[in-house]
């Protein structure tokens, strides 16, 4: 039997690497979407600010996926959201992409959400993330209605997945 070449680590939501990983994210994520989020009034930044922001105390687990080198290649994080369980933050470095490490990455995700009694787990991304989208409908996500907090924003897809018991 092949030894898996990915490790899954739990941080905490401040760990460097964690940090360093969501700031390739939001490089990532900002020049896909800058025309949408730039020059926006300071109510439209306190908005998204409301929207996309993210409250450490709401995070239940955040964890870094590492190769068989012991690079941190992956990042995501569930949170709370009302009584629900939400994704948050999924990345995988470009470098690691279309290797199953973003597959492996979500499997462990589903996986703690059963541990925590989540019967069902939901998302959003945005329509400028084919690959994130691709993925999501892959794995068995189905689009749901745009969810708060993300209803005034158009662009969001949202999904869901009922856990198997």
């Amino acid at each position: 039997m092949t030894a898996r070449p990915w490790r899954l680590l739990e941080v905490e939501w401040h760990d460097p690497r964690a940090v360093a990983l969501r700031e390739a994210m939001d490089d990532d994520i900002g020049e896909r979407y800058a025309d949408r989020f730039g020059g926006r009034s300071p109510e439209e930044e306190e908005a998204a600010g409301r929207a996309f922001g993210i409250d450490p105390t709401t995070i239940v687990v955040t964890v870094v996926v590492t190769d068989a080198d012991g690079r941190d290649i992956g990042h995501a994080a569930l949170r709370r959201l009302g009584d629900e369980l939400e994704i948050k933050r999924v990345f995988i470095t470009p470098a690691s992409r279309g290797t199953g490490a973003s597959r492996f990455l979500m499997g462990e995700l589903e996986r703690i959400a059963r541990e925590l009694g989540a019967s069902r787990l939901i998302l959003q991304t945005g329509d400028r993330q084919p690959e994130a989208v691709a993925l999501y409908e892959r794995l068995g996500y189905t689009r749901i209605a745009i969810f708060d907090p993300y209803t005034a924003y158009d662009f969001s897809l949202c999904y869901e997945k009922v856990l198997a018991e």
